[in-house]
């Protein structure tokens, strides 16, 4: 029989949703679902009142689609400002002493800003921002992790008019130079560098090289974390805090328009040049808030609450936009660490969480597993009670992890909030709220506002089979074509269904209605002529008890086309012989059918992987295949792609 995690009475009576519904009077949360869905006006058309945002200028109509749905254009003649909304208007609620925002060095070092400091620092830095020449629709890139400075970096360069830019603090140079010359950046925002397990990363020096490949001449803001020796040039670039502490501590927000872009994420795409993202105002303030208030259930300041949010990401990732911002619009606090999770010690993510009594604790997957390989030791004498729910995001989550983190860590009383969407749309289409049953895995089902399906090849919705996730209504949030390039925009999105939304994931909702993410559909995996995901492998692999984590891939076979190949990382300690890896095939084989049985299942020591923690699936298949392996950059462990070669070595011998 199925697990199925209920939610506790009292976290039902108590959530944010629940009051929502009784002052609408909706009977359900499925019905408000159908309704915000089925009527994108009335639901996006309330929002911003129901989360108490404000405008400077109240827009005379929700939306307009005369151009087609690609090109939707919302809150026509509004003006609204993320800054001001996540800033002054907390402050003005009476906030300003709240502390919005902790940082934590991996020297032990902590930052804590109120409201009234971020303000104060933001106004300051928008004050410079202006004096060197920025204007509304200039871009300001940010190569650093999250931290407090380039936070208030992105929040300032929204306040003038201005488009924040982040970029992933683990990217090389030539890849920021990319993203530095399509946005054409008029300043770019850097670090000297930072700690990560005990060694200094010095950022400075790529962002130079950086800077030098991109032909451009932007203003280089440094940011003084570790005060070590860097190139400086004089003429060129300046010092964050000194810079900063000489400027006015006053600045009036620009009124952007609902529609002026507040944001430029660029995104990898399959091939080609990165897709850059671009999200408005409106977009960046309501599907953030949106999603903490009625799906994460953080409670708003002003009603005397203390949560605080920790999602384990990087500001280059979307992830980290979306936590500043939507928890700040609620009045609540965001908590983010500088290196890794086990490091210096392997207890450090539970000793933070005890410490600043975390309420929300967000992951990718690959850092679930990591939590649990660290053993119940690690947190079983911290105290971990101010924890209300879990998150998970940016790749599928495999059943053993999902049933840890809900049973030994959530005691059965703690949702997980797992949840699926993307940059281009700084948010999610699909995820669940404290007050719905879960099954192991799920995603629950759609967003509020956000009309979507799966469909099949031929653009028709099916159920208890894999499809393709489609949106068949805009959103706020969606992108506002892509940077400079309104051909690949629809051509990505638009072209696969017209008219619909093709996200490129891989989906399934199941006999009981619950939705489920089974991977990237460039993931997929084609066995005798049926799709599979990597994910529903993965999770059986990685049940077997001496599997710690796994990548399955579609691989070339002469014969039969393409075959399922996995890549299991041993647990520490543990050593994968011919039996294991007879007995992981055998396991696959009785879970999913014979046809679906691996052709191999080879040892790997371990697997390319972004900062955040995800399987970069497409570059272990192209490592194995002796395909030249792009976008490495991304990849914060590049030795790991010589563990899939030598891996890839074994399956070769396999495979004759």
């Amino acid at each position: 029989m199925t697990y199925i995690w209920t939610p506790p009475r009292d976290l039902v009576q108590q959530a944010n949703v629940t009051h929502f519904m009784e002052s609408q009077k909706i009977e359900s949360y499925q019905d408000l679902v159908r309704r915000s869905a089925s009527d994108i006006k009335w639901f996006w058309g309330n929002v911003p009142e129901w989360l108490e945002l404000e405008w400077f200028a109240e827009p005379r109509d929700v939306y307009d689609s005369s151009r087609g749905v690609e090109w939707t254009k919302w809150y026509i003649g509004g003006k609204i400002n993320v800054s001001y909304n996540v800033l002054d208007r907390i402050v003005k609620r009476g906030l300003g002493d709240k502390v919005a925002m902790t940082w934590i060095g991996e020297d032990s070092k902590v930052v804590r800003l109120t409201y009234n400091e971020m303000l104060d620092y933001v106004n300051r830095f928008s004050n410079l921002l202006v004096d060197l020449g920025v204007g509304k629709g200039d871009v300001v890139a940010i190569y650093a992790p999250i931290m407090p400075e380039s936070a208030i970096a992105m929040l300032a360069s929204m306040r003038v008019g201005a488009i924040a830019a982040p970029i992933f603090s683990g990217y090389a140079p030539e890849a920021v130079a990319e993203r530095l010359r399509l946005g054409e950046a008029k300043v770019l925002v850097t670090v000297d560098g930072y700690y990560r397990k005990g060694k200094v990363v010095q950022l400075k020096p790529s962002a130079d090289e950086a800077v030098r490949l991109s032909g451009l001449k932007p203003k280089v803001i440094v940011i003084r974390r570790l005060n070590i020796e860097v190139p400086i040039n004089e003429e060129r670039d300046l010092i964050f805090d000194r810079e900063v502490q000489s400027k006015r501590p006053t600045f009036e927000p620009a009124e952007t328009e609902a529609e002026d872009p507040a944001i430029l994420m660029f995104t990898s795409g399959t091939t080609g040049k990165p897709k850059g993202a671009v999200i408005s105002h409106a977009g960046m303030l309501l599907q953030p808030t949106k999603e903490h208030y009625f799906n994460l259930d953080i409670k708003p300041g002003w009603e005397g609450y203390n949560d605080v949010l920790w999602w384990i990401t990087d500001l280059g990732w979307m992830m980290g936009p979306w936590m500043v911002v939507g928890s700040q619009s609620l009045g609540a606090s965001h908590l983010s660490i500088e290196g890794a999770l086990d490091y210096p010690a392997r207890d450090r993510v539970w000793d933070i969480i005890e410490k600043f009594k975390v309420t929300h604790l967000g992951f990718a997957a690959t850092a679930g597993r990591l939590l649990k390989s660290l053993g119940k030791d690690a947190y079983e004498n911290h105290d971990l009670s101010s924890i209300r729910a879990f998150g998970n995001t940016g790749e599928p989550i495999d059943e053993d992890t999902w049933m840890w983190v809900v049973r030994d860590l959530g005691e059965e009383r703690r949702p997980m909030i797992n949840l699926s969407g993307g940059t281009e749309i700084m948010g999610c289409f699909l995820l669940p709220s404290p007050v719905v049953p879960l099954k192991p895995t799920t995603l629950w089902g759609p967003g509020l506002g956000m009309d979507v399906d799966v469909f099949d090849d031929n653009g028709t919705p099916v159920r208890g089979k894999p499809g393709y996730l489609v949106a068949k209504k805009p959103a706020p949030s969606m992108t506002r074509g892509l940077w400079k390039d309104p051909e690949r925009y629809i051509e990505t999105y638009w072209s696969r269904f017209p008219g619909v939304w093709y996200h490129g994931d891989y989906a399934l909702i199941d006999e009981d209605g619950f939705w489920y993410i089974l991977g990237r559909a460039d993931d997929v995996i084609k066995v005798a002529g049926k799709r599979l995901g990597p994910a529903e492998v993965e999770t059986i692999v990685n049940s077997y008890p001496k599997v710690a984590e796994s990548a399955c891939i579609g691989y070339p076979h002469p014969v039969k086309g393409e075959v399922v190949v996995c890549f299991a990382i041993p647990k520490p300690g543990q050593v994968l012989d011919d039996v294991d890896l007879s007995n992981i095939r055998r396991l696959v084989a009785e879970k999913l059918g014979k046809p679906f049985e691996p052709e191999a299942v080879v040892p790997v020591k371990d697997l390319p992987r972004t900062r955040s923690g995800k399987i970069m699936r497409r570059i272990v298949r192209d490592a194995a295949v002796d395909k030249q392996v792009e976008q490495s950059s991304v990849i914060d462990n590049p030795e790991s792609i010589n563990y899939v070669k030598e891996a890839a070595a074994t399956l070769k011998r396999l495979m004759k």
